[in-house]
């Protein structure tokens, strides 16, 4: 979205009456949650098959210091 749009996005929620306003940031937050989990999962997602695949140490917080130290 370019901030044309997005200015006209705002502009037209200030003209908004109060109860329209709550409910279109409630259905905004909700967007914004089930976003975030998407993105979460596909993370995830990416993480199982770097662990599969041999990309990921497994260790406890020491060693994963000294292996930050050693790069």
């Amino acid at each position: 979205m370019n901030a044309k749009t997005l200015n006209k996005v705002i502009e037209d929620f200030s003209h908004l009456p109060l109860d329209d306003k709550e409910y279109a940031v409630e259905i905004i937050r909700k967007q914004l949650i089930e976003a975030k989990r998407v993105a979460i999962s596909k993370r995830a997602k990416e993480a199982m098959v770097n662990f599969r695949k041999g990309n990921s140490k497994i260790g406890d917080i020491k060693e994963l210091y000294r292996d930050l130290e050693s790069d």
